[in-house]
């Protein structure tokens, strides 16, 4: 499993209000994303934004980070995202009770347990 934490350097947002706003935008987009097992979306006390992402695996993380979600991202955010992948191999599920040591089968957005 992979998890990724993109960062928008340099971004400020108002407050965590306007940020989720901004968000919601996009998030309806990640519901099908293969081999995305969830998403949360970040904003750190100065007001910079980002998010971290869970994923199957390595391949489904850069092939969602391609150049046409760097341009868009850029675009929306005024700043170009930092991507830092990391290795996760075990992660605690408090939703599912949990521990995994391989990701669940993903089928069409939803992990099939």
């Amino acid at each position: 499993m992979i998890i990724t934490f993109v960062r928008f350097p340099g971004t400020e947002t108002a407050s965590v209000e306007d940020a989720a706003v901004i968000f919601a935008e996009s998030a309806g987009r990640y519901l099908d994303v293969p081999g995305l097992m969830g998403k949360a979306y970040l904003r750190a006390a100065d007001g910079s934004v980002g998010a971290l992402y869970w994923w199957t695996d390595r391949g489904s993380a850069a092939a969602k980070f391609n150049p046409e979600w760097i341009e868009g991202v850029t675009r929306k955010y005024g700043a170009a995202p930092v991507v830092d992948y990391f290795d996760a191999p075990i992660v605690v599920d408090g939703i599912t009770r949990t521990i995994r040591t391989e990701p669940p089968a993903v089928v069409g957005g939803q992990a099939d347990d």
